[in-house]
């Protein structure tokens, strides 16, 4: 299941499970997408994702922080 896998040598294996999901959320987005009642909302939709996504990131990367103590 990791032939042609770009992600395959270069993470740990705690990593594969979200790599699996990422393509397999990505498969079902795609499905989605190309449905022809889709296309006239699709871009909003896109945009709300993200959103969602740049939301999640920043919180990770704060999240991530080490504070700085004065």
């Amino acid at each position: 299941d990791t032939v042609g896998d770009p992600f395959k040598d270069t993470s740990s294996v705690a990593m594969n499970p979200i790599i699996k999901f990422t393509t397999l959320f990505g498969l079902l987005a795609m499905e989605i997408a190309i449905t022809e009642a889709f296309r006239g909302i699709a871009p909003s939709v896109g945009i709300v994702f993200l959103l969602v996504a740049l939301y999640f990131v920043w919180r990770s990367f704060y999240g991530m922080r080490i504070p700085v103590k004065e």
